[in-house]
């Protein structure tokens, strides 16, 4: 099951084609907002993400909601892994699994 995932974003990137680096419970990736078009985000924002795309705009309290909903689904690690498999040369925090 392909859930989307909470992400803080810490850093937009005007000139990188509507990207953002977004932190996923210590996981920091580039992630699209090119689907934010009409109600682009700022930093300090959350987003739900999926593939690498950020869907929407959403509270802090519905993040960490949607965080219990995917552990309270067995999905947490692997909505995890997902995260870590974007991949696009971006650094994490240096926990186990990542790119840094």
């Amino acid at each position: 099951m392909c859930l989307a995932i909470p992400g803080k974003i810490l850093e937009i990137f005007p000139d990188a084609m509507d990207t953002a680096l977004v932190d996923v419970a210590g996981v920091r990736r580039r992630v699209n907002l090119g689907l934010l078009e009409d109600d682009p985000p700022r930093t300090g924002d959350w987003v739900l993400i999926h593939v690498g795309f950020a869907l929407s705009k959403i509270s802090e309290a519905d993040a960490a909601e949607q965080m219990r909903t995917l552990q309270l689904l067995g999905e947490h690690q692997a909505a995890m892994d997902e995260v870590r498999g974007y991949g696009l040369g971006e650094h994490d925090s240096g926990k186990p699994g990542g790119s840094s």
